[in-house]
Formats: structure tokens, sequence, C-alpha cells
């Protein structure tokens, strides 16, 4: 397995690391295919009940190194940029999004490109005061990809948005927890302890509420009112037939801490 990502599962919290801090963990495409696969793993194992997506040495991801993509195979022809951007960047988005368990992100430097909207996917991100974002696309003559024209205009307006998109100007980590982008900015030396702090405390939770929550949440932006409230009474019909919805009911009544298992 290649060490360019780690992963391991501790206290039913799967920590994913990006592991190429020579190249500011720019991800790669075997890079990208190895996380999404943890993503899916994490959905599925009832043993997982948080993820945490970080990074090693000064950069948590500098966007997309194209270098580490398979070879085009011949002259572009029309619909190869759509497809590799479909089949690429947004499925990585994707995977964060769509993943069943809460993900936190724990920036601990640059987030650029790719690298901002794999943060921004997250469910929470923590940064490193050293952190920052950069929306680099337009440095490179480039439109963004990877969800970032979806996710920005939600996180922070549709002005902020171009703002941060026309200019390409780093963000620091300071100014995006101002502007909602990031929950917290702590210390480098205090991010692993909090993001570890944050992620064992969601899976010590009722992990199939949290992921019932998560999809009304990232749904709700694209609803209108009947359509959420609809989605909202099923996924409380569903969420009552867990275990963790009894055991939180019968603590409640029983003037006791709840003891959550995840199923």
């Amino acid at each position: 397995m290649s060490a360019d990502v780690l992963h391991r599962v501790e206290a039913a919290v799967s920590w994913i690391t990006l592991n190429r801090p020579e190249a500011m963990n720019a991800v790669t495409w075997d890079q990208r295919e190895r996380i999404i696969a943890l993503l899916a793993d994490a959905s599925a194992a009832p043993g997982v009940r948080a993820v945490v997506l970080t990074a090693t040495g000064r950069g948590f991801c500098a966007g997309a190194d194209l270098r580490g993509s398979p070879p085009a195979g011949g002259e572009r022809v029309p619909g190869d940029v759509a497809r590799t951007i479909r089949l690429g960047a947004q499925r990585l988005i994707s995977a964060v999004l769509d993943c069943e368990k809460p993900v936190i992100a724990a920036v601990n430097g640059t987030a650029a490109g790719i690298g901002a909207h794999l943060a921004f996917a997250c469910d929470l991100v923590l940064a490193a005061e050293t952190a920052a974002f950069i929306e680099v696309f337009v440095r490179r003559g480039l439109v963004p990809d990877g969800g970032g024209a979806y996710l920005l205009p939600r996180l922070v307006g549709a002005r902020r948005a171009k703002e941060l998109m026309f200019f390409g100007d780093s963000l620091p980590a300071a100014e995006a927890e101002r502007m909602g982008l990031v929950n917290r900015v702590v210390a480098p030396e205090e991010l692993e302890k909090t993001a570890r702090a944050w992620a064992e405390r969601l899976a010590q939770g009722p992990t199939r509420a949290l992921a019932l929550t998560k999809q009304l949440v990232n749904a709700s932006l694209e609803s209108d009112r009947a359509t959420a409230f609809a989605a909202e009474a099923a996924a409380q019909e569903i969420n009552m037939t867990t275990r963790d919805a009894n055991e939180g009911v019968a603590s409640f009544v029983e003037r006791r801490t709840p003891r959550y298992t995840g199923r």
C-alpha cells in the first residue's frame, strides 16, 4: 500500500492523512482514488463512526498534481476534459459530501485549489493559525473545479465567493474563520489534539442520526420547504428504528447519560 496516504483507525475514528510533504501534498491520481476508497469504507464500516482528513508537513493540499495522472493516451478530443473533471475532482468532493460518517478537516497548512475545496466539503473544518486557503485557479487562467462554484456560495454567499475566485488571494485562517469557512482556528501544536477531541466526541454520538442530519443539511440548500419537511419526516421515521434513538429516549426518561453504539 502506498505511503502517500496514511491510514489508521483509532477509537472508532478513521484518520486519513495525505503524506507527500515534499510536494505540499498536491494530490495525485493514486492518492485521490485511495481517499475515495477509504471514505467509502468508512461509510460501510460499523466500527468507524467519524473521519479526520489531514496532512503531513507544511501544506494541507496544494491542489492537483497533474504529473501523477494517468497518461492521456493520445490527442485530446472534445469531452476529454469534462470527463476527467467528472471522474476526478468531482468524484473526490462527492466522496466527502456523501460519506455517511461526519468528516472533519484538520487543515495544517496551505489549502489551494482542489485542496481548499476538499476542506470546504468536510462537515467541520479546523485550521492551524498558519493555514491559508487559496482559490488558485484564476492565477492559472482556469475555471474553478472540484465543486468550488457549488460549495463556496453556499458557505459564504455569492459576492464573497466571487471575490475569492476572481482575485485568487491567499485567505488566512483567521479571516476564513470570520467568513464562516472554518469552525475554529487553533495553534499548530493543538490541531491534532483538537481534531481528535472533536472526532472522538462525534464517534461516541448517535452515528445514524448524525448521518441523516448531514444528509438533511446538505440537501436543504437545494430544496423547497415542502421537500425539506418531507425529507425531515422521512429521516425521523428511519432514525426511530435505530437502537441509538431508543437509547436516547430511554436515557432521558431514566435521567442518565446515553450510551450510543452507532446502531
